[in-house]
Parts: structure tokens; C-alpha cells; sequence
């Protein structure tokens, strides 16, 4: 991995393997957020760059920049993902409350609370417990989708938040590649080796087309002068 770390903490600098030298200067210093990784990173920002192959400075000011914006997406669908397991635990803690909190005296129903949490808390992290306390949820008509339901509800306003950050990060993504192919600033395959195959070609064809001209005229001028020897009748 390609990283450098500076002395003091938290400050980080590091090599961009996939960017040219004058051009690293125009890459932002990436604000990973904990538990991401700076070679995850890199390598999605090698896949795109190598995709978008810029070829000037502000070819390369949006290629990193759509590299950012791919790396926000997915940042982001993450979190989304994260924000429903969170909301999932508290549905089945709703659940595991309607069945056996909701039924006791008021006198009750504290302690029973703490201790349906618990259960909730276990089924997070307890593969044997989670088993135990589905099956149970769906003997009382709590299954998968409606512990699903149950999330999606508890979790609208965040799962909208998300929603418009990932659409948001999307649309300026686009703009910027609708901007890299508006500048001409993607690098365009090498033409030269073609031009150069066609140039022979037409020389041939033209060299070709002399000698059979020519050919046609020494043809036309035996014809005449054979016509001018030939005796009268």
C-alpha cells in the first residue's frame, strides 16, 4: 500500500500511485471516517481514474472529483444499511413488547421492559438467541416482513436523509461526467498508427490507380496507331 504517515497524530499524507506527479497536487487529502480504509480507497479511486483517463489539469480536477463523489455513494449506502440493522433491533423489541409487556399490571411492566431490551440486545449479537426469539415472534404473527415493515417505519426520517444524499452525490456525479465529455478533457485513443496505415493504403491505391491509368492509355494509343496502319479496303 502506497501511504506515508506524518508524525503527528491524525495527520496522514500519502502518494497517489494511480495520479501523475503534476497532477497530485490537485487530489484532496481523503477524510476516511473510522473503520474505512485507506486502501479501499485507492483502489476505488485507481479503478476510476484508469476508467476516465484525464488528460489535462481540470481533466483530472473532475476525474477525482467523480472518484470522491463514488467514494461518498458508497459511504453512504453503507450507513443506510447500518441505520435499518439499528432500527431492526428496535422493532423486534416493539414486537417482543406488545407480547410480553403490554399485557402485564403498570407495576410490572417496568422490569419487563428492561428485560424484553435485553432480549432485543441479544438477538443483535447472539446468533442462537435470534433463532429463538424469531421463531417466537412468528408464532404471534410477527414475521420477517413484518419485523421489516416495523423498520422501515422507525427509520423513514434517516432512511430519507440517506436516500437524498446518495440521489444528491448521484446527480452531481453525473454532471461532472456530462462536464469531462463536454471539455474534451478524456483522454482520446491514440489515432496516429491508423492514420499513418491509411496513408499508405491511399498512396497504394493511387500508386494503383497510375499504373492502371497509364496501362489504359499505352492500351488506347496501340489501338489507334493499329487503326491508322490498318490498309483500306
Amino acid at each position: 500500500m502506497n501511504e506515508h504517515f506524518d508524525a503527528a497524530p491524525g495527520a496522514r499524507q500519502f502518494r497517489h500511485a494511480a495520479i501523475p506527479l503534476e497532477a497530485q497536487a490537485l487530489a484532496p487529502t481523503p477524510l476516511l471516517l473510522p473503520g474505512e480504509h485507506l486502501q479501499d480507497y485507492q483502489d476505488l479511486q485507481r479503478t476510476i481514474l484508469s476508467d476516465l483517463t484525464p488528460s489535462s489539469p481540470i481533466g483530472w480536477l473532475l476525474a477525482l472529483d467523480v472518484a470522491e463523489l463514488s467514494w461518498e455513494i458508497q459511504r453512504y449506502r453503507l450507513l443506510r444499511h447500518k441505520t435499518l440493522d439499528l432500527f431492526r433491533q428496535q422493532a423486534i423489541e416493539s414486537a417482543l413488547h406488545t407480547i410480553d409487556v403490554a399485557c402485564l399490571a403498570s407495576e410490572a411492566q417496568e422490569k419487563a421492559t428492561a428485560y424484553t431490551r435485553r432480549n432485543a440486545q441479544r438477538w443483535r449479537v447472539d446468533p442462537v438467541a435470534a433463532h429463538e426469539i424469531e421463531t417466537r415472534l412468528a408464532a404471534y404473527g410477527f414475521d420477517q416482513h413484518s419485523i421489516s415493515a416495523a423498520m422501515y417505519a422507525q427509520a423513514r426520517e434517516l432512511f430519507t436523509m440517506f436516500e437524498g444524499l446518495i440521489s444528491s452525490a448521484q446527480q452531481r456525479r453525473t454532471l461532472i461526467l456530462k462536464a469531462l465529455d463536454f471539455h474534451g478533457t478524456r483522454a482520446l485513443p491514440d489515432t496516429r498508427p491508423l492514420r499513418k496505415r491509411v496513408s499508405r493504403e491511399c498512396r497504394r491505391c493511387n500508386e494503383d490507380l497510375g499504373e492502371h491509368h497509364g496501362d489504359h492509355e499505352e492500351s488506347i494509343e496501340l489501338t489507334n496507331g493499329s487503326a491508322q496502319e490498318r490498309p483500306h479496303d
